[in-house]
């Protein structure tokens, strides 16, 4: 019976007397829980019948009359009502009917006891219907919020109002509301009325806009929730799943004052809005017909970006990683990062002389790191910004990668020291599909970053693309949702709205840990760069803009007539930056030639010399000693934990892998174990990320060993082979290439002392993140004095299985190396492999054995300098018998092998080889068996071409100088137009002083990498075989 009780002692109206008492309760702002509150009315014993024996039986009946009165006796059902009605005590029960009089006397009574009574079910109803109601301006009230600047279009391009918000962006006019309250309860919607606005409501627990009072009326509870969601801030966040992180969200908008900025937050703010305006004004007298992407129209992001800085340092983070586009990137660097002005002023002169250290990049994408005092908070902070090319999204996953490299070695495992802000704009928010990838990432136990802060500089345009025809979901932000990122929507000509933003997404992201967005719908003074002519394509939000009063002018005059500071201060404050930029102008004249080290992003101190050159130019032995080899074998070949029980497929493996190590032998997977492990015991952490890379999508890695009997258990061996080595992750990447490539790409930038591979499921993989090769791996270091040493893996090989899986594209790689065909390099001077590799722009391997594959993985660290490294990966080969390599190949002494000569019968009596073949990769071994079938090893020499590039000309004259009656020729699996001959043939031509040609040995030229087709594969290889090894097949041509 309390349910029934309650709920009439609860709802019943209040009185002015209770009504005042509720509103003096000290209530605190917190988040608050439901509780089921016994208040009875009258005792039990005030009914004759509620007894211990009788109350189950009450209770059913109870139960029956809520779900149909008419099911229980006319008596039951009159006392419920009655109680319902919140009858006196006693007086709830009426016994049941007699003929007589005085019966006819007490139905009537009763009747008349229940129709005076409140309307219960009306209360219940409306208090429903407010409840209702605030839900909708939490869920829906964004989409009215007055977020455009302009005051032209919608942010969320809908002009409509939510049907269930009785709301206008009339801020409440009398008329509008009485018009949409009458729709609303002719349609049945909430069934409230006029005279309801006066009627005081309990307010929910799911509602703070009551701040310390528990009811209000509900003229008020509108007019506070419009305040809340309906003004210049837009909240979505209903989405959540989580009720602690949507109460906090609800307490930090709806609390009654909580939006208060002291006179020396508003002058701060003043001043930080003075300084980004006017270094975009000083620019434009400056360089008026330069291309600079300035920030005019979202100036307020700078005081935005600070305020996320000062709140985040404030809450412990001491290192700050951001990535940005080049709209407004000038004024972060100067104004947030604080570089030199006259750096950045000197990027201007025409006359500038470019440094020898690359090719440079537009000024507009260039990076910058720098460590200084944050003022607000007294605390040393460290700000990077990120180099990012014109693919606007591209730098995201690169940002989050160096992020979660340098939150791990620092030990920071929350996020609470390292961070990172992404900075987007609107069309590129809602159009690049990398921004999804993104936050797909963003939880993920290998990846996440704890949290960041994404601001995205809504412009409402995309270059010329009005947002209509630009997206289909309601805003640019939508993306975030899938992760349950909290969206504020902000008015970017309300500074102090932008600010308080700000403040909460870097509270949110300390408090939760998880992605915040923050959506500055501004506007874009100028085109698409200073040069541009909008007026074309969107002629009236142009003609608006050109009126538009500029927010810093705004802001200073709503501040003036505050009180808060005075017109010559705000003068004052004007010129003081001016003379600032004017005397940075003046010795920015002096700057004679350009520096792109000065822009570096990443530096690495103590790895360079001081001047920023390698310390030495030689390279150590790769190998191992025996010991060494045998010791990471036997861990690669066990399980070092008790009591773990593993797949008994597994237990062959090991066991082969054992007898492997007994026989001084490594295959492939062995062979990586044995070059990742020595590096570990040298204080080396390695990281291999890919699809599937834990057990290798060939089954022959298995680094994550797994519990049968247990989940969730797993044991990673390479962690327990020695007791002071780095540690080592490998990790399962979700279904991405493009986000998770960018990402090892900025793991790799944070130090040189790690070495970082990605593993493509299958080689043609990485054309999904042709945007991070393209734009980052392959000229990073030239455009940015970027060095980076990240490992590509990529499985290729012509197996038979189809065109999707059998090609990685080695000819569009090697087509991007950046040396000359047509030039012999000077092969006498010192180093020269080394000199080689210095210079040029990426490594490309094709490895034909195990120990080479060993040997050029730990190359890449022992170097005194880092480069990428394209790994053409076997799959046949992982388990062909003959891919084997003996430790004797492995041991201090030997190198990795840039080529393996012919070391057969051929190599015995030169003189008498009739052909020399150059090969790489797999097909070494398809030639050497056909070789052997036809009996020639004394006619057909096979030279391994195993580092692509740089080209090997020393290793190569000498081959070729050592066969001198032989006809040279280039044999390959791949297609004529595809794989390596178009890079090799031009640079063997160049290495033999083109004395001779360079025949060709393959599969024709064709579309598609392979046949889908198994005899047609086999009909192919045959055939090339054929022309391989018949000494006349170019002598037609000759």
């Amino acid at each position: 019976m309390f349910h029934l009780r309650t709920c009439a002692a609860k709802l019943r109206p209040l009185t002015a007397s209770q009504t005042v008492k509720t509103f003096s309760q000290n209530k605190p702002a917190a988040i608050r829980t439901f509780q089921q509150i016994r208040c009875y009315s009258a005792p039990v014993a005030a009914e004759p019948f509620l007894s211990g024996t009788s109350s189950n039986y009450v209770e059913e009946m109870y139960c029956a009359w809520l779900e149909n009165p008419k099911s229980v006796h006319k008596s039951w059902d009159i006392f419920f009502r009655n109680t319902n009605a919140g009858a006196p005590p006693g007086t709830a029960y009426q016994s049941p009917l007699s003929l007589s009089r005085s019966s006819l006397a007490t139905v009537a009574r009763a009747q008349s006891l229940v129709e005076a009574q409140p309307n219960v079910d009306k209360l219940v109803e409306d208090h429903l219907a407010v409840q209702s109601l605030i839900r909708a301006y939490q869920i829906r009230g964004h989409h009215v919020a007055q977020l455009d600047p302009l005051g032209i279009l919608d942010a969320d391009l809908d002009s409509s109002v939510p049907a269930d918000i009785i709301s206008s962006t009339d801020k409440l006019d009398l008329a509008v509301f009485k018009e949409r309250l009458r729709m609303l309860t002719v349609g049945g919607f909430y069934g409230l009325d006029e005279s309801d606005l006066d009627k005081v409501f309990h307010l929910p627990t799911t509602t703070f806009i009551g701040g310390q009072e528990s009811a209000l009326p509900l003229r008020e509870i509108i007019r506070r929730l419009e305040m809340a969601y309906c003004q210049h801030i837009g909240v979505e966040f209903m989405f959540i799943n989580d009720l602690e992180q949507c109460q906090w969200i609800r307490q930090k908008f709806e609390t009654p004052g909580i939006m208060q900025f002291t006179n020396e937050e508003k002058r701060t703010l003043l001043a930080r809005l003075v300084r980004s305006t006017r270094f975009e004004e000083f620019l434009q007298r400056k360089w008026s017909s330069e291309k600079r992407f300035g920030l005019e129209g979202c100036e307020v992001l700078i005081p935005a970006l600070k305020t996320i800085i000062d709140k985040s340092s404030e809450n412990g983070v001491d290192y700050v990683i951001m990535g940005m586009p080049h709209r407004g990137r000038l004024n972060v660097l100067a104004n947030v990062i604080r570089k030199e002005l006259e750096q950045i002023f000197c990027q201007f002169d025409s006359k500038l002389e470019a440094a020898d250290e690359g090719s440079g990049d537009m000024k507009y994408h260039l990076g910058m790191y720098h460590r200084r005092i944050n003022r607000v908070t007294d605390r040393n902070i460290t700000l990077s910004l990120v180099a990012n090319p014109s693919h606007l999204e591209a730098a995201d996953p690169v940002v989050m990668g160096k992020t979660k490299a340098e939150q791990f070695y620092c030990g920071d495992t929350e996020g609470k020291k390292v961070m990172s802000i992404l900075l987007h704009g609107d069309a590129a928010f809602a159009g690049q599909g990398i921004v999804y990838e993104t936050f797909h990432l963003s939880d993920l136990p290998s990846y996440t970053t704890h949290g960041t802060v994404h601001v995205v500089v809504n412009n409402q345009i995309g270059f010329t693309t009005d947002p209509r025809m630009a997206r289909s979901s309601p805003y640019p932000t939508d993306v975030a949702r899938v992760v349950n990122a909290p969206i504020f929507h902000v008015n970017s000509d309300d500074p102090e709205a932008v600010m308080y933003v700000c403040k909460v997404a870097a509270e949110w992201r300390s408090t939760f840990h998880k992605d915040v967005v923050v959506d500055l719908v501004c506007y874009r003074r100028n085109g698409h760069n200073e040069m541009d002519e909008p007026m074309f394509t969107q002629p009236l939000m142009y003609k608006q803009i050109r009126k538009q009063k500029p927010v810093l002018q705004k802001y200073a005059e709503l501040l003036v007539s505050q009180g808060v500071v005075n017109q010559p201060e705000y003068e004052e404050e004007i010129s003081k930056y001016d003379k600032i930029c004017e005397e940075a102008f003046t010795r920015s004249k002096d700057e004679k030639i350009l520096h792109i080290k000065h822009w570096l992003d990443s530096p690495w101190p103590g790895f360079f010399t001081l001047d920023g050159q390698p310390r030495s130019m030689s390279c150590p032995s790769t190998g191992l000693e025996e010991d060494d080899l045998a010791h990471i074998g036997n861990v690669a070949s066990s399980v070092p934990v008790d009591n773990f029980t593993i797949h008994g497929g597994l237990s062959r493996i090991l066991k082969t892998r054992k007898e492997l190590v007994t026989n001084r032998t490594v295959d492939w997977a062995l062979a990586e174990y044995m070059a990742f492990g020595s590096l570990l015991k040298e204080g080396i952490h390695v990281r291999l990320s890919g699809q599937d890379v834990e057990r290798g999508t060939f089954s022959h890695r298995h680094h994550v060993l797994h519990d049968q009997n247990v989940d969730k258990r797993t044991c990673i061996p390479m962690n327990h082979l020695w007791p002071n080595q780095a540690p080592y992750t490998v990790c399962n990447s979700s279904l991405s290439e493009y986000g998770v490539l960018g990402f090892e790409l900025g793991f790799a930038m944070a130090s040189p002392n790690a070495l970082v591979l990605w593993e493509a499921q299958f080689g043609d993989f990485n054309n999904m993140a042709q945007c991070i090769i393209d734009q980052f791996i392959c000229p990073g270091q030239a455009k940015w004095v970027r060095q980076n040493g990240i490992v590509l893996l990529l499985p290729h090989g012509m197996e038979g299985m189809g065109p999707e899986h059998s090609s990685a594209r080695p000819e569009r790689f090697l087509q991007m190396c950046n040396d000359d065909p047509d030039v012999l390099p000077d092969l006498q001077e010192d180093n020269f492999d080394i000199n080689q590799l210095y210079d040029c722009n990426w490594i490309v391997v094709n490895c034909s054995t195990p120990g080479n594959f060993f040997h050029v993985l730990r190359r890449q660290i022992l170097l005194p300098f880092r480069k990428p490294l394209i790994v053409f990966t076997p799959k046949s080969l992982l388990r062909h018998p003959e891919a084997r390599t003996s430790f004797d190949e492995m041991l201090p002494g030997t190198h990795f092998q840039r080529v393996i000569p012919e070391d057969g019968p051929a190599a015995q009596d030169p003189n008498n080889v009739k052909r020399l073949l150059f090969c790489t990769g797999k097909v070494y071994y398809d030639l050497t068996r056909e070789r052997k079938a036809r009996g020639m090893a004394e006619q057909v020499a096979i030279t391994r071409i195993e580092q692509l590039s740089p080209f090997p000309f020393d290793l190569l004259l000498k081959e070729a100088q050592k066969y001198p009656n032989a006809e040279l020729a280039w044999c390959q699996e791949e297609h004529k137009n595809q794989g390596y001959y178009d890079y090799v043939k031009p640079r063997l031509r160049t290495t033999i002083d083109r004395a001779k040609p360079v025949w060709y040995a393959g599969r024709d030229p064709a579309a598609a990498p392979a046949t889908g087709n198994k005899k047609t594969h086999l009909t192919e290889l045959q055939r090339f075989l054929d022309t391989a090894f018949d000494l006349d097949a170019f002598k037609k041509f000759s």
